[in-house]
């Protein structure tokens, strides 16, 4: 009975998580641009998507504000947990402490204080929601990359500076590859968390420019267009086929053998 109890949990749980996915993907084929009819199977809304130059806009911002931003938290976020690592303990734990508390904030709390302190100084658009997603994205990259430079092999590390290796050569052949499972995971995160943020957005975004996310919200007020139906659709694929790769791959997330970090040194 218990068994039986855990199993149906977990089956409801996976219902509640993917049944608004599936009638999503449902609705991106409906002929009908009403959503409680079915008007028949068709593929014009995802044939429609490339020829509506707002929405593939809005697109083009989202995915490059996300990339972007992530990969400058990354660097930034890197540089600081081995900051943060070298640092004595009681240091390093006030340092970690103010690294939560962004995480802990509320988001519209975050968004107004960027546009008061950004609009002091330079005109609100692409650069401050930039600027923006930076900021709120080193954290999160930070509580990732921190936690495995804290596991990882020092004697390693150590030996190759004993065989020779300089610092950089050292950190690039030995340290960084034990690492960069999480580094591309926190990378991965703040890629998502730039892409579904709203609140931060709609604060720094200024006027002349949206988002995926702000222009859905704009056009809540007059009803979604089912080409945003089939854009969502093709994310969601985009993402489960990337996730599956990641899988799939043969060995790319396990530790390598003292051989190979040798072979690199």
């Amino acid at each position: 009975m218990k068994r039986f109890c855990m199993r149906f949990y977990l089956a409801l749980a996976f219902v509640f998580l993917y049944t608004p996915i599936l009638i999503l993907i449902v609705l991106s084929f409906n002929d009908s641009r009403v959503r409680s009819s079915w008007g028949g199977f068709t593929l014009k809304w995802y044939a429609q998507l490339f020829s509506d130059a707002t929405l593939l806009t809005a697109l083009k911002n989202t995915l490059s504000i996300a990339l972007i931003s992530a990969g400058i938290a990354s660097l930034i976020a890197l540089m600081a947990a081995l900051g943060v690592d070298a640092m004595r303990k009681n240091h390093a734990v006030v340092v970690i402490n103010l690294g939560n508390i962004p995480v802990l904030n509320a988001d519209i709390v975050t968004g107004i204080i960027l546009m008061l302190t950004m609009g002091r100084f330079m005109k609100l658009g692409y650069a401050s929601i930039l600027i923006a997603h930076i900021t709120f994205n080193i954290p999160y990259v930070f509580l990732s990359v921190l936690p495995a430079i804290k596991n990882c092999n020092r004697s390693v590390y150590e030996a190759a500076r004993d065989l020779g290796a300089d610092a950089g050569t050292a950190f690039f052949r030995v340290l960084l590859p034990d690492i960069m499972p999480s580094l591309m995971g926190g990378f991965f995160m703040a890629v998502t968390l730039s892409m579904d943020d709203f609140v931060v957005t709609y604060f720094t975004r200024g006027a002349g420019i949206d988002t995926l996310s702000t222009l859905i919200y704009g056009q809540l007020k007059r009803g979604l267009k089912p080409e945003m139906y089939a854009l969502s659709s093709m994310i969601f694929f985009v993402v489960l086929l990337i996730l599956i790769a990641g899988n799939l791959i043969p060995g790319g997330a396990k530790r390598r053998d003292n051989d190979a970090v040798w072979k690199r040194i």
